[in-house]
C-alpha cells in the first residue's frame, strides 16, 4: 500500500508530538548520529516547532501508523546556534526555510519517500513567501570510523541531485550522548543550501 503524506502546520502538530519523538529517536540511533534519544529533550526540542505557525510537519502514515516524518521552519526561529553559522556569510538567515530532518523507518526507504519530503516543505516555505533559500545541515563523520556499517551509503549523491551544495564553512556544533557513550559529547554539522527557487 502506498504511504500516504499529510501536512500539518504550527499548533497543529502538537498531537503528533510523541510519534515525532519516537521516530527521531529510533533512527537517529543508527549511523551516522548514534543518538541516545532522550524523551525528555526530545519533548523539549519539537516544542520549537508548536512556537511558530510558520513550522512544518509532513508525516508520512502507512494506514494508521506514522512511519516517517520530515520537519521543517524558519531558520531565525531555531536556536541561536544555528543562527550564528551564518554570521559573516552572504546569506541573510532570515531569508532561509531552515530543513530540520527528516526520518523514515528502513523499511519504507528507496520508494521516493525522501524526494516528497523535501518537496513538501520547499512548497510550504514557497507558500509563506520572503525565503530565497532551503538548508539542512547534516553530522560530520570521519571516512575511517570504525563504526561506519561496512555497507553504508550516504545521503550526499541524493542531497547534490535536489541542487544542495554542502559549504564547509557554515557549520554547527551540538552535543548529544552517543550510544553506548556515559557523557555528551561535541559533534560538527555542516550546512547544506540551495536557492529556493531552483527547480531540481
Amino acid at each position: 500500500m502506498p504511504l500516504t503524506l499529510r501536512t500539518y502546520r504550527g499548533e497543529a502538530i502538537a498531537p503528533h508530538l510523541h510519534d515525532l519523538a519516537r521516530l527521531r529517536i529510533g533512527v537517529f540511533r543508527q549511523w551516522p548520529n548514534l543518538y541516545a534519544g532522550d524523551v525528555g529533550y526530545e519533548a523539549d526540542y519539537l516544542k520549537t516547532y508548536l512556537r511558530t505557525p510558520r513550522s512544518v510537519v509532513v508525516l508520512a502514515f502507512d494506514g494508521d501508523a506514522v512511519v516517517g516524518a520530515s520537519t521543517g521552519l524558519p531558520l531565525v526561529d531555531e536556536s541561536a546556534v544555528f543562527l550564528a553559522s551564518f554570521k559573516g556569510s552572504d546569506v541573510d538567515p532570515a531569508q532561509v526555510f531552515y530543513c530540520g530532518e527528516s526520518v523514515l523507518l528502513p523499511e519504507y526507504r528507496g520508494n521516493g519517500i525522501g524526494h516528497r519530503f523535501f518537496d513538501a516543505r520547499q512548497a510550504h516555505a514557497q507558500s509563506l513567501g520572503g525565503f530565497s533559500w532551503t538548508a539542512f545541515c547534516a553530522v560530520d563523520r570521519r571516512d575511517d570510523d570504525p563504526r561506519r556499517p561496512r555497507h553504508h551509503r550516504g545521503n550526499e549523491a541524493f542531497w547534490e541531485k535536489r541542487g544542495y551544495v554542502r559549504h564547509p564553512g557554515m557549520q554547527v556544533t551540538l552535543p548529544w550522548r552517543e550510544v553506548g557513550a556515559a557523557a555528551e559529547t561535541d559533534h560538527t554539522l555542516t550546512f547544506w543550501l540551495r536557492p529556493l527557487e531552483s527547480n531540481v
